[in-house]
């Protein structure tokens, strides 16, 4: 292929529009965290005001993740075949205008209404983003681009931390959470006026366009890839600790090391900033790096940090209190290796399906490893958590759970380097089966579905 076909001047994006996309779809990326885990930095005032126990805080978790998957798939048909951006506007308008009304809440069944309300708002971020970066950068540059935008978990997650913890401990949390909502005010309009590329636009062999933005796939075709499974297995692996996490770093810290609830969330939003940061774009520039040695390169070197990542968040889990900065710097390092995934994961689902069937794809692996992962993190590890400080009260003798519940927290979080002992596993069986499955695509006869799909990583102009 020569480097004139490469790239038609047709469907090559101005470089001004493409950085305003990138900036903006980041941007509301980055919204979409923070309002999603801004409940995790007031567990503690939520669970005192509403008299919780930690299972109910993690099903308030699960709860939003059980109706963010649902709704993410037929969103996602919709995102391969509407504007995108008129979709994701409506998606931000609808999960803000949400978490400014759970400050409203005056009773838990209120609260969870508000923020199942949100799970669908938010449920079109990532596959309208995912395609829409898709369509913006070629196969070899998109672990990069995508490591930035999934930059929006960990600094999302950090600046409601940073800000909700020291505004709750200030006017309530429920100020916290409407000011949670502010920023789309800004974003929406910001969105509209951006263009949207073709589907198919940054491929090496697209055929016309008619052809590129029409779906002829489905979910069974989908379905029919290996190395799917694998994903969305990781996937599920991945985010119920991501998810756990997010819900109990800040009680952790409360409970385990005696931080008061703006302190811990100081404290937890620089873990999430640095170590999240510096995870994702490592993740980024590693996995375009190893990207030409091997089209399973990057699930390979995913599998290889998770495994690295492991024991270092086991030590920062089991440091005892007095022991706070040695847990912070560990976790820290633990959570920059969970965040490595993104960018060499998320590129591999693009290597392996064409770019009319990526939206969906991306919701049907988050639909699948949500239901089966994130949703249970939080759910899980809170009723671990009771049931280990339950049995630790009653070793002791004593009748009262309230003094048992640090140790009951810290001994539920184990489970997590231990899943990403798993998560190591699963993708390494995963880049066994990828090559095929990206030479399988690339046999689809043009202009059909695989035709114009996904580049493949070994392919250069």
């Amino acid at each position: 292929m020569t480097p004139n076909n490469t790239h038609p001047p047709k469907k090559t994006l101005p470089s001004s529009n493409t950085l305003v996309s990138v900036l903006v779809l980041c941007a509301i990326n980055l919204l979409n965290f923070y309002d999603r885990q801004a409940p995790g930095a007031l567990v503690e005032p939520m669970r005192r005001e509403f008299g919780l126990s930690d299972t109910q805080i993690g099903l308030l978790g699960s709860m939003f993740i059980w109706i963010y998957a649902l709704a993410g798939v037929p969103l996602g048909r919709v995102a391969d075949v509407w504007s995108r951006k008129k979709l994701l506007a409506i998606g931000v308008t609808v999960w803000s205008a949400l978490t400014a009304a759970s400050g409203l809440a005056a009773s838990f069944s209120f609260l969870v209404f508000t923020r199942l309300g949100v799970g669908v708002g938010e449920a079109v971020c990532a596959p309208v983003g995912t395609s829409w970066i898709g369509d913006l950068f070629p196969a070899q540059r998109r672990a990069r681009i995508l490591s930035l935008f999934m930059l929006g978990v960990p600094i999302g997650g950090a600046l409601s931390f940073l800000l909700c913890g020291p505004i709750a401990q200030a006017w309530g949390w429920r100020t916290a959470l409407v000011s949670a909502a502010a920023p789309a005010i800004l974003l929406v309009p910001l969105l509209l006026l951006v263009r949207e590329p073709a589907r198919g636009a940054s491929e090496e062999a697209p055929a016309s366009a008619p052809e590129v933005n029409e779906v002829k796939g489905s979910i069974l075709a989908v379905l029919r890839i290996r190395t799917l499974w694998w994903i969305i297995l990781s996937g599920a692996l991945l985010n119920f600790n991501m998810y756990a996490l997010a819900t109990f770093l800040p009680a952790f810290m409360t409970r385990v090391h005696g931080y008061s609830v703006a302190r811990a969330g100081v404290t937890c939003g620089i873990v999430y900033l640095i170590g999240g940061v510096c995870g994702g774009l490592l993740g980024g520039h590693l996995g375009d790096r190893v990207a030409s040695n091997a089209r399973n390169a990057r699930l390979s070197m995913a599998a290889i940090i998770a495994l690295l990542g492991a024991p270092i968040m086991f030590y920062g889990i089991t440091r005892p209190a007095g022991f706070a900065p040695a847990a912070l710097v560990a976790i820290a390092i633990g959570y920059g290796a969970f965040n490595t995934y993104y960018g060499p994961v998320y590129a591999s689902i693009q290597d392996i399906v064409p770019p009319n069937q990526r939206a969906l794809t991306m919701s049907v692996y988050f639909m699948a490893m949500y239901l089966c992962g994130a949703s249970f993190g939080p759910l899980l590890t809170g009723h671990l958590s009771d049931y280990m400080a339950r049995r630790a009260m009653h070793a002791a003798g004593a009748v009262s759970l309230q003094g048992f519940r640090a140790v009951g927290l810290q001994k539920a979080m184990v489970i997590m380097p231990v899943l990403s002992l798993a998560l190591a596993i699963v993708l390494y069986l995963g880049s066994r089966t990828m090559s095929h499955d990206v030479e399988r695509r690339d046999a689809r006869p043009q202009g059909g579905q695989g035709g114009q799909g996904g580049a493949s990583i070994t392919k250069r102009p």
